[in-house]
C-alpha cells in the first residue's frame, strides 16, 4: 500500500528542514568510509597494541584476512536488564570466528537505572548519562580497528546514548543486540496498587518490599512498557535490531541464537563484503518517521520525545515537537501494554507483538516500507518471527491476526483513533502529555495551582493533608539547566490517590515523568524551563490553570500572570553530592528539552 499522503508530507518537511545538516553529516561519513578498513592504516606498533591480548585471534587480526567486530557494552550486574550481557561477548566472539572474523570488546559505557534513583539525588544525573554514554561509545570506537560494531544496551538513556555514539561512527555497520525482558512476575497493576496503599499509609514497608521483589524478580528488562521497552520497539521499527528480537527473554536458546546472528549480520554488512550497509544509511529521515509512528501506535514512553530529537540531530536530522504531534494525530493506538493496559511486554509479544503492529501499520500506509535495515531493505522483513529449526535460526511469517485483541488490535479496530502523545502549547509554554493511559474524562483539567520547587515539598504537603480539592500541582525548577531534568515518578502514587478520591488533579512541570506513567494527566518537559525565564516561573498558588489534551493547550487563565516577576529558587544545594558536582559543565551548556536536552549543541 502507498504511504499515507499526510505521513509523506511530514517526512518531506523533515527532509527539507534537515537538508543542510544532513548533507554535511553524510559528507563526513562518506569521507570516513572512503578510507577503507581503518586498522590497515595503523602503524605496526599500534596494531600490536590492539591485538596483544587477542589470543587465538591474533593471527587473523595481524593479517587482516577477516572482519573485526567491535563490541560496545553496557554490562553491569546491578541492573537486571544488563546483567545478561555478561556472557554476550563470548557468544559474539564465537559467532564471528564461525564466519572467519574476530570480535573484541571495544569498551564499556555506564548504565544507570531510573527505577533505583527515583526520588533520589542520583536521578539528577540520569538524563545527562545519555550524552556520557554517547561520548563513551565514541571513545570505545576511536581506536579505528573495527569493520563493524554491535551495541549491547537496553534501558532508558543507554540505547539513545549508544545510537548517538554509533552515528559518530556512522560509516560503520551497527547492529543493536538486546538482552530481553525478564519473565512475568507480579502483575504491574497489582504492584501499583500496593504502592498507592503504602503512600496512603494503608500498608507497611514489608508488604511494599514483598510486592516490589515479586515484580522485579530475575534477569532481564522490567516488563512494563516504559522507556526501556519503548527503546526496544524503536530499534525494530528503525531497523537496528534483528526482526522479532526485542522481547525474547534472557538465558534461552533463542536469545543466544539471536545474539550470535547479530555478530554474523554485523560483519556481513561491513565494507569488506558485497552488502556494505553503514548505520548512516539506515538512520535516515524515513527511519525516524517510522520510529515516531511506532511510538504513537504502541503508546510508548514520553522520554523518547527528548531522546529521538537528540538521536536524529546526531545524524543531521531536525525533528520538532510539532512533528510528533502531527504523527500522533494520524496514527491510531494499536497496543495496550501496562500502564496503557493490564498486559506486560511478554503478553504483548505472545499476542503478536511488534511484528503484528508493523504489519497492520504497513497495511494502512502508516510506515515507510522501503527503509534499509540490518536485515535488508524493507520493513516487511519485520513482520517475520524468528524460530529455531533443527538448531538453526530461521525467520517465518508472523501471525497476521491478533492472538489477544485486548492487547494488540488492528488498523480497522484500534484502541484509540490517535496515538499516545500530545503536544501542548499556550501561555504556560510548550510541553507534552501522554494520553494513552489517561481516561477521557481526565483529558481536560481546570483547577487552581499549588506551586512547589521540589517533589519532596509536594509530597510533604500531601502527607500534611493539604490537597483537599481539585488541584494542578506545579513542580518547577526541574528542567535540564536547573538540575538535570529528573523524572518525578515518585509523585505518581500521591497524584493517583487524589484522583481516586474524585478530585480533579494534574501535574505541570519542566521536569520529566517516568516512561511508565500516564494514568494521571501530566504536562511535562515544559519549555522554556523556569530557570530560563519560562512563564511557569510566574505561576502562583491559586492561579487557575487549564490543561487541555483535546485542543493541545496549556494555559494560566490569570490575565495578569505574564506581568509578574519571575520566581527564583536556590538550586545550589542540589548541585553537589552523589556526583552532581561533576556535571556542572553539562548544566551550563545543555539545550532545551524541545531540542533534545543535549550538551552537544546541535
Amino acid at each position: 500500500m502507498a504511504v499515507h499522503p499526510k505521513l509523506q508530507q511530514i517526512t518531506d518537511r523533515i527532509v527539507a528542514r534537515s537538508a543542510a545538516p544532513r548533507s554535511a553529516y553524510l559528507e563526513r561519513m562518506r569521507a570516513a568510509a572512503s578510507m577503507g578498513p581503518s586498522r590497515a592504516h595503523l602503524s605496526c606498533s599500534g596494531q600490536a597494541h590492539a591485538y596483544a591480548a587477542a589470543g587465538e585471534d591474533q593471527g587473523k587480526l595481524a593479517t587482516g584476512i577477516g572482519g573485526n567486530l567491535g563490541i560496545v557494552t553496557a554490562y553491569n550486574d546491578m541492573l537486571s536488564a544488563h546483567q545478561p550481557f555478561e556472557v554476550f561477548p563470548d557468544v559474539l566472539r564465537a559467532a564471528a570466528r564461525s564466519v572467519g572474523g574476530t570480535a573484541q570488546v571495544a569498551g564499556g559505557v555506564p548504565a544507570m537505572c531510573d527505577g533505583v534513583t527515583q526520588g533520589e539525588a542520583g536521578m539528577e544525573l540520569s538524563l545527562f548519562s545519555r550524552d556520557v554514554i554517547a561520548m563513551a561509545a565514541g571513545v570505545a570506537l576511536s581506536h579505528n580497528v573495527f569493520d563493524a560494531a554491535v551495541f549491547l544496551g537496553v534501558c532508558d538513556k543507554i540505547v539513545p546514548g549508544l545510537v548517538i555514539g554509533a552515528q559518530a561512527f556512522g560509516h560503520l555497520p551497527a547492529v543493536f543486540v538486546p538482552a530481553g525482558p525478564m519473565t512475568s512476575g507480579l502483575a504491574n497493576d497489582d504492584k501499583a496498587m500496593v504502592r498507592q496503599k503504602f503512600a496512603a499509609g494503608e500498608c507497611g514497608r514489608e508488604e511494599l518490599m514483598a510486592a516490589e521483589m515479586a515484580a522485579y524478580h530475575g534477569p532481564g528488562t522490567c516488563t512494563f512498557y516504559g522507556t526501556a521497552n519503548t527503546n526496544q520497539m524503536l530499534m525494530e521499527f528503525m531497523g537496528l535490531h534483528l526482526p522479532g528480537s526485542s522481547f525474547v527473554t534472557p538465558n534461552t536458546g533463542m536469545r543466544e541464537a539471536l545474539t550470535a546472528e547479530g555478530a554474523r549480520r554485523a560483519l556481513s554488512l561491513s565494507a569488506l563484503g558485497d552488502t556494505y550497509t553503514p548505520v548512516c544509511d539506515i538512520l535516515d529521515e524515513k527511519a525516524f518517521v517510522n520510529g515516531m509512528v511506532g511510538l504513537m501506535a504502541t503508546g510508548g514512553s514520553t522520554n523518547l520525545l527528548i531522546h529521538m530529537v537528540a538521536m536524529a540531530r546526531a545524524g543531521g536530522i531536525v525533528l520538532t515537537p510539532e512533528d510528533f504531534s502531527e504523527v500522533s494525530e494520524l496514527v491510531p493506538l494499536l497496543a495496550r501494554v501496562y500502564p496503557n493496559g493490564l498486559a506486560d511486554v511478554n503478553h504483548f509479544h505472545a499476542a503478536g507483538g511488534l511484528g503484528l503492529v508493523i504489519s497492520e501499520l504497513l497495511k494502512g500506509g502508516l510506515l515507510h516500507p522501503d527503509t534499509m535495515t540490518v536485515a535488508g531493505r524493507g520493513l516487511a522483513l519485520y513482520t517475520q518471527e524468528p524460530f529455531l529449526q533443527d538448531g538453526e535460526l530461521v525467520w517465518k511469517a508472523g501471525t497476521d491476526v491478533s492472538l489477544n485483541d485486548k492487547i494488540v488490535s488492528t488498523i480497522d479496530a484500534p484502541f484509540a483513533a490517535t496515538g499516545g502523545l500530545k503536544h501542548l502549547k499556550g501561555s504556560l509554554g510548550a510541553g507534552v502529555i501522554k494520553v494513552s493511559a489517561v481516561k477521557p474524562e481526565f483529558h481536560i483539567i481546570e483547577a487552581p495551582a499549588r506551586v512547589f520547587h521540589s517533589q519532596e515539598d509536594a509530597k510533604a504537603a500531601f502527607k500534611a493533608g493539604e490537597f483537599t480539592g481539585d488541584v494542578i500541582v506545579v513542580v518547577r525548577f526541574q528542567g535540564p539547566k536547573a538540575n538535570g531534568m529528573p523524572e518525578l515518578h515518585s509523585l505518581t502514587p500521591m497524584l493517583a490517590i487524589l484522583q481516586g478520591r474524585g478530585q480533579k488533579v494534574a501535574l505541570v512541570t519542566d521536569g520529566r515523568m517516568s516512561g511508565a506513567s500516564g494514568k494521571v494527566p501530566a504536562a511535562i518537559h515544559v519549555c522554556p524551563e523556569a530557570v530560563d525565564g519560562g512563564p511557569i516561573a510566574q505561576v502562583q498558588d491559586g492561579d487557575m490553570l487549564r490543561l487541555d489534551a483535546v485542543s493541545g493547550t496549556l494555559d494560566n487563565l490569570n490575565a495578569d500572570a505574564a506581568a509578574r516577576p519571575l520566581a527564583s529558587a536556590d538550586l545550589t544545594g542540589g548541585h553537589a553530592g552523589t556526583g552532581r558536582e561533576l556535571f556542572a559543565p553539562f548544566r551550563a551548556s545543555v539545550g532545551a528539552a524541545e531540542t533534545g536536552a543535549s550538551v552537544f549543541g546541535w
